[in-house]
């Protein structure tokens, strides 16, 4: 069985720095929640995931109620601004397999969430966080440290909190090679799932040598033929969930399952949905100070300059009456963009803007670009990541389209909420869950590119009549997407898990 080596000197060092943060309540009363994840904002991001475990943790800690964790590996990439607040706590040594792997151990405190940082440069000094042919050996290192490291801390969980095929292996770890342990054995495990599309796949030769899974385990990541991690984690915890209540219903079928619609149906009775918030602080169209102008949701006057301001800054005439529809977006097809090129031209007739902002697959970037040649007075394409402009489009945009064919959660359609930018999404995962037909924005159901074109020119029409367009802003911007209402759902179902 793997044990860590661990340096004396250092673990010493730990028992004053990593020692539990003193709540209101006494220490029965405060949970221990620890979150394994691959990023978080606002250290390392590349997605909607590192903005979840950056958010909701804090929300979870702001109750008093929780003892909150989070472990990262120690990427390259996190800026020197983070890294210069980071506390070296020591170090130990992993077993994975037959290697022996050095783990230093960083932490940081910030809005009264500790976050731990795995160090080993030979696995996470590159650029990026993944796309690596060795992406499955540095996150079982990973998921393995997360395990190794909790004597060293003296922090055993009341919940290991999981998250995506990159961390799965921590929960399959804990109810296998360590579940004979005394000090693991009441830790209870919660899976989430932001994308089931990605699940951690790999050949089954690869099962001892590289992951350090051996035969009494290999049905629980063994999965028609081949390894699959996410299926393990699901198998092993005590519960998963996803990140909307219309998602966790949704990978129960062949169409959005990727392959893994057998599992999820067998482990559904300990499934759950819980839709994602946004950083309502952050999204604020009072104090944003990337907008133009800042408004709020009683007086849009100063959304009229902003809308007015993005027009200039993108060479398109400046009509207040002509409604500017919006798409801010990775340009690749699950996100509707088929629909989109469908009807674009037909739409571009009517008397509208059109703006789109990403980057993504090199056919819908080109012919996005040539239709901002071909009509420069209606369509601006910018084909690059950029937040600020982001900002600015969501604040200065009418409408917001979002026709995903999946979509686990979305951000983007509550960030134009916030905005008061009303938007327009297909029916699916959290885009259900959040926009509700008329009362903060517009639905449609088929993924059908003419049904699309249809609530379009509905909303297009509606814009129109100025009165009840405000009251359909008002109702937008003033929609509760905070954290605070999922850090209570996720707070029950803790609660429930520790029964």
């Amino acid at each position: 069985m793997a044990t860590a080596k661990i340096t004396k000197t250092s673990a010493k060092s730990t028992k004053t720095t990593a020692k539990t943060p003193k709540k209101n309540q006494s220490d029965s009363d405060v949970k221990k929640i620890l979150f394994v994840a691959s990023e978080s904002t606002p250290f390392i991001a590349t997605g909607g995931l590192a903005e979840v475990i950056g958010s909701l943790t804090k929300a979870l800690a702001d109750t008093k109620k929780f003892d909150v964790r989070v472990v990262l590996p120690l990427y390259s990439d996190i800026k020197k601004e983070y890294r210069d607040k980071f506390s070296y706590l020591g170090n130990i040594y992993v077993h994975l397999a037959w290697r022996n792997q050095y783990c230093g151990i960083f932490s940081c405190v910030k809005d009264g969430v500790t976050f731990y940082f795995i160090d080993n440069e030979y696995y996470f000094k590159r650029p990026g966080c993944y796309g690596y042919f060795d992406d499955g050996e540095r996150f079982a290192f990973f998921s393995r440290s997360v395990l190794e490291i909790m004597p060293f801390l003296d922090f055993y969980p009341d919940v290991m909190h999981c998250h995506d095929w990159q961390a799965a292996l921590s929960a399959i770890y804990l109810k296998t090679n360590y579940c004979f342990r005394p000090e693991y054995q009441y830790i209870r495990a919660l899976f989430t799932i932001h994308n089931i599309e990605y699940q951690g796949q790999y050949s089954m030769d690869l099962l001892c040598d590289l992951f350090d899974i051996f035969g009494e385990y290999r049905y629980l990541v063994e999965y028609r033929n081949s390894i699959n991690l996410m299926k393990g984690a699901i198998e092993c915890c005590e519960r998963f969930s996803t990140v909307s209540p219309r998602y966790a219903q949704e990978i129960k079928q062949a169409y959005f399952a990727h392959g893994l619609e057998d599992i999820v149906r067998k482990n559904e009775f300990k499934l759950t949905g819980i839709l994602n918030g946004i950083d309502d602080i952050s999204y604020n169209c009072e104090k944003d100070a990337h907008l133009f102008e800042n408004f709020t949701p009683d007086d849009f006057s100063n959304k009229k300059i902003c809308k007015k301001e993005l027009q200039k800054m993108l060479s398109l005439p400046q009509k207040p009456d002509v409604p500017v529809i919006s798409m801010v977006s990775r340009l690749v097809s699950h996100k509707g963009l088929d629909l989109v090129t469908a009807v674009i031209e037909e739409f571009l007739q009517d008397d509208i803007q059109v703006v789109i902002l990403g980057t993504g697959d090199a056919h819908y970037e080109g012919y996005f670009s040539h239709l901002a040649q071909k009509y420069p007075d209606k369509f601006s394409a910018n084909i690059v990541f950029n937040g600020d402009l982001s900002r600015k489009i969501y604040s200065g945009s009418d409408i917001f389209l979002m026709p995903s064919k999946s979509e686990p959660c979305g951000l983007s359609q509550m960030i134009a909420c916030r905005y008061g930018t009303v938007p327009i999404v297909r029916e699916t995962g959290g885009l259900y869950d959040s926009i509700k037909p008329l009362e903060n924005g517009y639905t449609f159901t088929n993924y059908n590119a003419h049904d699309m074109l249809y609530v379009l020119r509905q909303a297009v029409s509606d814009y129109k009549n100025k009165a009840e367009w405000t009251k359909l802003m008002y109702r937008s911007a003033t929609t509760d997407f905070s954290w605070k209402r999922s850090a209570k759902e996720y707070e029950a179902l803790y609660n429930e898990m520790l029964k």
